[in-house]
């Protein structure tokens, strides 16, 4: 993959790019991804991140708006491992993941507010596809999210 650096896009891109607030750690095997936005909202539920994740990544970046819920995981070792395998080339998630030794080990990159070891619920409830906002941006499907040690970034069309 080809380095990006948030900061020089940032500089090279001002006005064009959205800068997530730094709410975020790493936590894949991965620090630096981009590619183009799938979006899922959902609240304490990884069914639909599963589900998603078992298709095609295609370079794909995976933006879970997970309410910011601290209470369960919604991706943990298995779904690293899997969105590995599918070609996604990183995840987003407002929430919670788990098994962190695991998700060091896959090759993709991984952000975060926070790790706890607790499961989520398999009820099948979540929207993909649809705009979300936390971080202080609105995360929409087809736009472009660049992410590094430094940060994340959205924009409208691909500037890499």
């Amino acid at each position: 993959m080809k380095t990006l650096a948030t900061t020089d896009l940032c500089d090279a891109n001002e006005g064009a790019v959205s800068v997530c607030q730094p709410l975020f750690s790493d936590y894949g095997g991965v620090s630096e991804f981009h590619g183009p936005i799938v979006t899922l909202r959902t609240f304490e539920d990884n069914t639909k991140v599963r589900q998603l994740l078992e298709t095609n990544g295609e370079g794909r970046v995976l933006v879970v708006d997970g309410g910011g819920s601290t209470k369960c995981a919604l991706v943990g070792g298995n779904l690293a491992k899997l969105a590995e395998e599918n070609g996604w080339s990183g995840i987003v998630v407002n929430g919670c993941v788990r098994d962190r030794v695991e998700l060091e080990e896959a090759r993709v990159g991984i952000k975060a507010l926070g790790h706890v070891p607790r499961k989520s619920l398999k009820s099948n409830r979540g929207e993909i596809d649809q705009p979300v906002k936390f971080a202080g941006v609105t995360f929409l499907p087809g736009y472009y999210l660049y992410a590094d040690k430094d940060g994340v970034i959205i924009s409208e069309k691909r500037i890499d």
